[in-house]
């Protein structure tokens, strides 16, 4: 029976990675991704006027920061942040290129496409996905448009499309376990790559490679700037690796501990410092009408609607459409979801 199952830990005849080592690498990057979004939610609750747009655009900088980081490593090691880290590289099934070399311009380019570009649209559809179903929980139908029209088509289709994503991805990965598919994604196979060990060769050759080696080099003035660019590029996304390299553990440690069950909404409610009052004014009947207004739209409250994050009452409808737009509380700031509204039903009615 060992020797059975020994091809499914080995790399084997063709120097092909393990499954074990393949899916290794895939889950590296899926960990590091909350963890560095539970540092920068932490750090827009301590001061949500300086750092609340880290948490706002979040996936926005998230993208960028990968693209430099993918594109770094695919340029000079042929493999993407995490494959490298696991010591894999990507190499063409018709082509034979060292890794220090690249993968040429239509396959970096694909790869590229398929590792930051495609991640950052399905976190922005699983959104959209969210807020539909908030609004289907509150009963609220904001006015359609045309776009809204159109999210709510493909977001019909959303789980079939997810079925057969999970299928595809799971017939590949038994292919490639009994040898049958070149690859263990169909990322990967979109991208016309596959997986193979790094070798001593390429490590050395890697290790002599000039900085400023780029795609598509010329001596002309784009081309020197062209340089210039790629070499910024590069120190931005070292600095970026070395970094990741050093805490990537840490971040797997922090993404598992703040996944806990015990992690509820409450418990991140009771961490965020207590907005102060608002001001009374001296004159009773002004307080009192004052009190009755709603902060939005400067008219009489209709439908009271609190906030859990700050306790400020608002009119249902313009909290809703405000935490919808901006997920901060309008007057202290606060990271704030359409969860933490809550109607008061005033006892005289």
């Amino acid at each position: 029976m060992a020797e059975r199952g020994a091809h499914l830990t080995t790399a084997g005849g063709e120097g092909r990675p393990s499954i074990f080592e393949v899916l290794s690498q895939d889950s590296l990057m899926s960990a590091v991704k909350p963890a560095l979004q539970h540092a920068v939610k932490i750090l827009a609750e301590s001061n949500p006027a300086r750092y609340g747009v880290l948490w706002r655009k979040f996936d926005e900088i998230y993208a960028v920061l990968d693209f430099l980081l993918q594109h770094h490593f695919l340029l000079r090691t042929s493999a993407s942040f995490s494959e490298n880290f696991y010591g894999l590289k990507r190499v063409a099934p018709d082509v034979s290129r060292r890794a220090h070399h690249g993968l040429g311009r239509r396959r970096h380019v694909r790869s590229l496409l398929l590792l930051v570009l495609l991640p950052y649209l399905w976190t922005k559809l699983k959104k959209v996905l969210a807020r539909q179903r908030d609004e289907d929980d509150f009963s609220i139908r904001m006015p359609r448009s045309l776009a809204q029209r159109m999210y709510r088509a493909f977001l019909a289709a959303y789980p079939y499309v997810c079925m057969a994503w999970d299928g595809w991805s799971f017939c590949h990965q038994l292919l490639y376990i009994f040898g049958n598919a070149r690859t263990h994604s169909p990322l990967l196979w979109l991208a016309g790559v596959k997986l193979s060990h790094l070798t001593a060769q390429d490590i050395r050759d890697m290790d002599l490679k000039p900085v400023s080696q780029t795609l598509g080099s010329s001596q002309s003035f784009g081309g020197r700037l062209h340089h210039m660019f790629s070499a910024v590029l590069g120190s931005v996304a070292l600095t970026l690796s070395t970094s990741l390299s050093m805490g990537v553990f840490f971040l797997q440690f922090l993404e598992w501990w703040y996944s806990s069950e015990n992690q509820t909404t409450m418990k991140s409610l009771t961490s965020l410092p207590t907005p102060p009052p608002p001001l009374h004014l001296e004159d009773q009947d002004a307080a009192a009408a004052s009190s009755k207004m709603c902060p939005l739209c400067r008219k009489v409250r209709s439908n009271d609607t609190t906030l859990a994050t700050s306790g400020y009452v608002f009119c249902y409808r313009c909290v809703y459409t405000y935490v919808k737009t901006y997920h901060r509380c309008p007057l202290t700031g606060y990271p704030t979801e359409l969860q933490h509204l809550i109607k008061i039903y005033s006892p005289e009615a």
